[in-house]
């Protein structure tokens, strides 16, 4: 496996942690997982990329006022991101990709990334969002809600409603008033998330765990939404493993004492 050329291997990253009243603490670990399961599936056999084991607790220091919600320290997480990835460089394996559905550690795993890259210079490391750069979003959900909907809103409800109906708890997801409820305007040019965020914390933001408007998630989006991942997905996942993609130096991984 190790030894072929492109030999890949992606690491599903999801969380444990509050989704609002309506939906499970593992709706993270949920989507990184299965949709990588889905998008996998439909490549062909002989593309040299495998799964590793779901990583199904993140970094989420900014969901821990709520009950249930677990989290890693920055450095916890960094240190076993960093032993178990120069384990895999030492096997052989050309590319690492972090497939991850949570975005309160997008940037940790980037930062860790290169990191392991300057350590392992053989093996290529690849940090990747679920929801990042995905075609047609934009046309799927309203602009608010692409802004705004960060957490357990329309678009993780209609897809966990299509995807698993039965771990949707109840229909409160349904009332309006289980929302983002911002007490403070944004000034022009800021936003929670994007070009010129902020470091929220959900309780900054919401009494029920939901930032954004969950009422009107429906399973038939939820499709739309799971196609356009997969789809997304599978595309990027075959031109990689056809590329020679991204360059890395020949030589061993050099482990520091």
């Amino acid at each position: 496996m190790a030894s072929e050329k492109g030999s890949t291997l992606v690491w599903p990253f999801g969380a444990c942690e509050q989704h609002g009243p309506h939906l499970p603490l593992i709706t993270d670990t949920f989507f990184a997982e299965n949709i990588l399961i889905k998008t996998l599936d439909s490549l062909p056999e002989e593309m040299p990329i495998w799964m590793m084991p779901t990583q199904a607790i993140g970094f989420s220091p900014e969901h821990q006022s709520f009950p249930g919600t677990l989290s890693l320290s920055a450095d916890v997480l960094i240190a076993m991101v960093t032993d178990l990835g120069k384990q895999i460089a030492s096997m052989g394996f050309k590319r690492l990709i972090f497939f991850n559905a949570h975005g309160g550690q997008i940037g940790l795993l980037q930062a860790v990334s290169r990191q392991l890259r300057i350590q392992c210079p053989s093996l290529a490391v690849l940090p990747c969002f679920l929801w990042s750069g995905v075609p047609g979003l934009d046309e799927l959900l309203p602009e608010k809600e692409v802004e705004e909907g960060l957490h357990a809103a329309l678009a993780e409800t209609s897809l966990m409603l299509h995807m698993s109906k039965d771990l949707v708890r109840n229909e409160s997801y349904l009332d309006k008033n289980i929302s983002i409820e911002k007490t403070i305007p944004i000034p022009k040019g800021w936003s929670l998330e994007g070009s010129s965020p902020c470091a929220w914390l959900t309780e900054d933001l919401s009494s029920s765990g939901v930032i954004g408007d969950s009422s009107s998630s429906n399973p038939e989006l939820g499709d739309a939404l799971e196609n356009a991942l997969i789809n997304h997905w599978k595309s990027l996942f075959i031109s990689l493993l056809e590329s020679d993609w991204p360059p890395v130096k020949s030589e061993n991984p050099v482990f520091p004492s």
